[in-house]
């Protein structure tokens, strides 16, 4: 099993570049389904989430070749239809939530799709109603197999619907809007999400001769095309990144500059850390921070506690409540957290009261920080990376902490962070990647 080994309390210097978008590059991958023609995609994160759903494309039929780093072209033009009901296609597709999305260029171009029960992190349920019913008034019937956890989907043909999307799902908006692309007539899907990755996805469809309007807002129009042709497509950086670089020079009081972050597509990000005390300004496409020894948590303008919680875009992502968490424990003041989307995303926290943070979970979704203020030192454990955001929050709190610090189950941090010891050792940090047998 391997495992980081982490030395903390030294002060990075320098300068760090965000990896592509994992989440775009989840959708992405998948829409190359929806022509038979090349697709070239750069900025490709080479990380295990986005690896194993390459290899289960090869594995569909799908042609793959690597060019260069972090380049991706695929062609579909020759599927192996028997593949989706095989073991094989079960055991792999389940692990990862990024296959839910195959189902819709699927049905777009073969009338046929199989989804599996969400694989990926243990942070809460994935309901997968907000697809299936949205699938279901294109003219979709489907069965579910309890035995192997599989959902049958399958129709004649699609065709343009209105829908009213129960909640502004990232990835149901994804499907949806795929498989209308090549639908029969005129689709409408009202609160839409409209994330950056879900605007991305619209472009890069209508480089390929979609015809969809409403982009970045929540009300989508999706006019039926007879076919799509390839297209090039360059991924976001992946804001995640960007704000766990940001917490980590806060903690460990560094100066440090993130290259080429797409600042235009950040939203709110920039702001709540800087609620949370940090001096950062964006200069150009970068983020720079500078080395501060204290940062003061704000209030609100009546004075009452600063209370941070997730929102669909363009609030603030709950995938980045864990890194606000653990910054907060070293600044000046006071902040509740509310994780509202996820009931088991807080529950790292005991490694972090372990450590010496003075946290107090109130329930699955919500914690109050007292933050420490750089005046007592959290200090190196033996911990468990129970998910990718924890399991980064974590690392962060490590590489702050004095002594050594190991933390297990690092293939969750590897599922969603490209090289990271590498990455954040060339700015001074001591990380080593170890075997425990």
């Amino acid at each position: 099993m391997n495992a980081f080994e982490i030395r903390g309390g030294r002060t990075l210097n320098g300068e760090i570049t965000p990896q592509g978008a994992k989440n775009e590059a989840l959708q992405v991958l998948c829409a190359a389904l929806l022509t038979d023609e090349r697709v070239t995609l750069t900025n490709v994160p080479d990380i295990i989430d986005v690896n194993t759903l390459i290899e289960l494309l090869e594995d569909m039929g799908v042609k793959i070749e690597r060019p260069a780093p972090n380049t991706v072209v695929l062609q579909a033009a020759n599927i192996t239809p028997e593949y989706f009901v095989t073991n094989a296609f079960k055991k792999k597709s389940g692990k990862l939530r990024g296959t839910v999305m195959l189902a819709g260029p699927l049905l777009a171009r073969f009338n046929k799709a199989y989804i599996p029960q969400p694989g990926g992190d243990k942070i809460g349920r994935r309901r997968l109603d907000t697809h299936i019913r949205g699938f279901e008034k294109m003219g979709v019937d489907f069965v579910y197999d309890a035995d192997n956890q599989m959902f049958s989907l399958d129709t004649n043909q699609l065709k343009g619907t209105r829908i009213l999307m129960e909640e502004p799902s990232v990835t149901g908006t994804a499907n949806l809007i795929m498989a209308a692309t090549l639908a029969e007539g005129t689709t409408t899907i009202y609160n839409a999400a409209c994330e950056p990755y879900v605007q991305q996805l619209c472009r890069m469809l209508i480089s390929m001769g979609a015809n969809i309007t409403g982009v970045s807002s929540n009300l989508l129009t999706i006019e039926g095309v007879g076919k799509l042709r390839g297209c090039e497509h360059r991924l976001l950086a992946d804001m995640i990144e960007v704000g766990s670089f940001i917490g980590l020079a806060a903690m460990t009081q560094s100066e440090i500059t993130i290259k080429n972050v797409d600042a235009h597509q950040l939203g709110v990000i920039p702001d709540v850390f800087q609620r949370l005390g940090i001096n950062l300004s964006i200069k150009g496409d970068d983020i720079y921070i500078p080395a501060r020894e204290h940062y003061r948590i704000q209030k609100f303008i009546d004075g009452s506690i600063l209370n941070v919680y997730d929102h669909p875009w363009p609030g603030f992502t709950p995938d980045l409540l864990s890194i606000v968490l653990v910054t907060a424990t070293q600044a000046k003041g006071t902040v509740l957290v509310h994780q509202k989307m996820f009931e088991s995303r807080l529950f790292f926290v005991d490694k972090l009261i372990e450590m010496g943070a003075q946290i107090v979970l109130c329930d699955p979704h919500r914690a109050v920080v007292i933050g420490l203020d750089k005046q007592v030192s959290l200090r190196g454990i033996n911990m468990v990376s129970p998910d990718i955001r924890a399991g980064v929050a974590l690392l962060i709190a490590a590489l702050s902490a004095t002594g050594k610090s190991t933390i297990q189950n690092i293939h969750q941090i590897d599922r969603g962070y490209e090289r990271i010891d590498e990455r954040l050792n060339a700015l001074g940090a001591d990380i080593k990647r170890i075997n425990l047998t």
